[in-house]
Parts: structure tokens; sequence; C-alpha cells
């Protein structure tokens, strides 16, 4: 119903398409692959075969399956959970590999995972709204059910806090998702994002308390009115995640228009010869063609003119082109809220950003405020050069080895 409801032009919050796509593991692997910490995590065959398979079914897999090097990277106590579940549903605690078994047993055909146990300091519940409105509130998941949120000395680090609020933003920009939460386990000043596919969150005033609970009714209604004043007639009103939308520019598209317009210019390179070859044979052949070539010169200033301007075009679609792909929020370390304040300070594409020394961007973090001075510019100009050149994968490469744009 919704996806229909999607289909005729209506906002859905949360994207039903996405909702009915996404799972755990897979939100897990693209948390890494954005540079959001998340534990260490590994995705188990399920103990009893699904519906209308055999033996067969699964001969490409090697098995046994290698336990030892499943246990040596996770490690033990470790959390084994469905892929795709929710609500706490079949998720175990085991304290080693007798213990997995044992209840590895009882999953059926349940596909699992088993995560690293992540020993945290503090831990956080955040909700998302719009992807840009952020609560984060603090939360003992080890407390009986009604009073997870009551939490005594609640942390007051500011630099912590702005990272977990970039992180909620990039997480949710990366999905798609609206109305979300994202959990937080903190370990020695680093937040790992433990459930962050939560499109349905809960928001019962008994177990997120009045004050959370008043925040969220205010800034769903908002989120509502500004999802109503934006809706356009006739198009798709529903929100689309980075993933799927990076996914789905015209990267391929474009080097295809490319050989087409080659192939268009080989064409009428060759018909301007061909017409070049015929206005000689008949040179040849009557002399009186000859005074009508004097019109020549004028139809080729014409086509230079032409050319000039189709030229200066084409320099002005690449230049807005790069405009729009300039996201600072690409380099790692920088969230929506940093990039809003290097744009305010003129820095705004991934030149600047190059050029800009470590002193003048630690100035403008310093005058934003504790919340981000804290945060750690040393690498942006490094990762804002292979941004400017394109170098798209010696920059996954180079933040593959950075943590909150830091070197690990």
């Amino acid at each position: 119903y919704l996806k229909n409801a999607a289909l005729n032009g209506t906002a859905v919050v949360n994207n039903p398409f996405w909702w009915s796509a996404d799972e755990k593991f897979f939100n897990s692997a693209l948390m890494e692959n954005i540079g959001v910490p998340v534990p260490k995590t590994v995705i188990l065959p399920s103990h009893h075969r699904p519906e209308d398979t055999d033996e067969n079914s699964f001969r490409n897999l090697v098995f046994p399956t290698n336990w030892e090097e499943i246990f040596n990277y996770i490690g033990f106590p470790a959390y084994m959970k469905p892929h795709d579940g929710g609500g706490w549903k079949s998720v175990y605690r085991v304290e080693n590999p007798q213990d997995l078994f044992e209840k590895h047993a009882e999953t059926g055909k349940l596909v699992m995972m088993l995560q690293e146990e992540i020993e945290f300091d503090s831990y956080f519940r955040c909700y998302c709204l719009g992807q840009k409105d952020v609560l984060i509130m603090p939360y003992e998941p080890r407390n009986p059910h009604h009073l997870r949120y009551v939490v005594e000395n609640p942390t007051t680090d500011n630099a912590l806090l702005s990272q977990m609020e970039d992180l909620v933003i990039k997480i949710n920009q990366a999905l798609g998702y609206d109305f979300n939460t994202v959990e937080f386990a903190v370990r020695d000043g680093i937040p790992y994002a433990i459930d962050f596919c939560n499109p349905a969150p809960d928001a019962d005033i008994h177990s997120v308390g009045e004050e959370n609970f008043e925040w969220i009714v205010e800034h769903a209604a908002l989120f509502a009115i500004e999802k109503a004043q934006a809706h356009q007639e006739g198009q798709s009103n529903i929100s689309w995640g980075s993933y799927v939308s990076q996914q789905t520019q015209p990267t391929g598209r474009v080097t295809g228009t490319k050989r087409v317009v080659k192939r268009k210019v080989a064409a009428s390179t060759k018909a301007s010869a061909s017409v070049e070859s015929k206005s000689k044979v008949k040179s040849k052949g009557k002399a009186k063609a000859a005074p009508k070539a004097k019109a020549a010169p004028k139809a080729k200033a014409k086509a230079t003119t032409k050319a000039k301007t189709a030229s200066k075009a084409v320099k002005a679609a690449k230049s807005g082109a790069k405009k729009v792909a300039d996201k600072l929020s690409k380099i790692e370390g920088i969230g929506p809220k940093i990039e809003g304040l290097l744009r305010a300070d003129g820095i705004d594409s991934y030149k600047k950003l190059a050029k800009a020394s470590k002193k003048k961007l630690q100035k403008v973090l310093d005058e934003a405020g504790p919340r981000f001075r804290m945060h750690n510019p040393s690498t942006w100009a490094e990762q804002a050069v292979l941004a400017a050149s394109g170098e798209w994968t010696k920059l996954q490469k180079l933040q593959d080895k950075l943590q909150g744009g830091k070197k690990k």
C-alpha cells in the first residue's frame, strides 16, 4: 500500500522501497564504506536450510565453515542476531564457541550475523528527523526497559556530541531515512554505531520520557508540514539515500554520451569532406561555379562562432557540474555542520579546501565554539587535493586509513 502511495506522489516517511530492501549486514558494510565506525561483523549460514532447497543448493559454499577464522576475527564474548531482524528478537550474547553452537542450533532457518561486543564507557540513542535534526539521548541498555533513558551523569563532552551528531546525519543521508534512531556505544572515545536501522523507532512517552517525547512530536509535526509544503504534483516525493542516488548517477551514461558525440562529430566531418570534394569536382567542371565559393568564408566564420558558443556552453556546463559535485562532506571528518562553517568562511570547493592551511581550518573550528574545536583538520587538505582531481579511488584508500578525519 505504501509503495503504491509513493508511486502516486505521496510523501511516505520512511521510503518504503528502501525499508523493504535494507538489512543489518549490508548496512554495516555500507557504514564501513562511508567511514562510520561499526563493530566487526560477519554473516553466518543458517542452521537449517531454507524452504525449497536441498543439499545441492549451497554446493558453492566452502564446507565446513571456517569457524576458527570467524572466532579469531570477532572474539568473545560476542552478539549473534538476525541479519534483518529488530525489536531484540532472537538476539544472543555468546561467551565461547560451544555457547555459540548451542544457541545457533535454536535459530532454525534465520540467517544470523555475529558481531563484536563493544564494552562501552557510555551509550547514546539518537533521534534523527529529516536527515538534519538530531536529538542525542543518553541511554543505558542494561537497565530495565522503562529506565533505559534514566542515566546518571550524562557526558558533557561537546566534541563527542558534535561527532555523534555529524555521524547520525551521515548515516541517515546514506540510508535515506527521514525518521530513524541511531545507537552509539562509545569505547575509548570512539562512537561505534551499534543499531541504526530503526525506520519505525520507539517514541512511546512511557519509555523515552516526557522531554524526549515532546521533542520528537514537535519535530515530527514540523517535518510533516515541511514535506507537505515541498510537495510537487506528478513527481516522486519520497527521499532516497545517497547510496542509491550515487549508484544512479550518470557516470556510465556520460561515457556513452561522449561516445555518441564522437560518432556524430566523425560523421559530420566525413559529410563536410564529401561536400568539399564535390565542390572541387564542380569547380573543375564549371568555371562559373567559382564565384559562389566566396560565400564559404562567411559560412566558416559562422560555424566557428557556433563552435565557440558551444565550447563556452560546454565549459559552463562543466563548471556547473563541478560546483554541484563539490560536497565537502565527502571529506572524512567533515560533517554537514562543519561544511556549513567552511562555506560561510568562503571555503566552498575542493580546490579552496586543498589550499587552506591547517591553521586556517583550525581557526574556523575554534571560532565556532567548543563542540567544533576538538575536530582535527590535519588531513582535510590532502583529501581535498584528491577530490579536486577526481582521484576517488585514491581518496577512498586514504580514508580507509583515517578515523574521524585523522590518521588511526
